[in-house]
């Protein structure tokens, strides 16, 4: 029986890292959209606080 590993491999790895390094140079990525990127995937994950009434905003605004 042939198992199949399935991911991403080094060279798709690197791919992205460099990627990620040339956004970032160039102004693509920067502070305030890795913060809204993080704001995000919190609010997804705790959706439930939320709903209590908790705020789940990252530095001052």
């Amino acid at each position: 029986m042939a198992y199949y590993r399935r991911g991403i491999s080094l060279l798709g790895l690197i791919y992205i890292l460099i990627g990620i390094y040339v956004a970032w140079v160039h102004d693509y990525i920067t502070p305030s959209l890795l913060r809204k990127i993080a704001q995000a995937l919190l609010a997804i994950v705790l959706w439930f606080l939320i709903l209590l009434g908790i705020d789940l905003h990252i530095g001052g605004q």
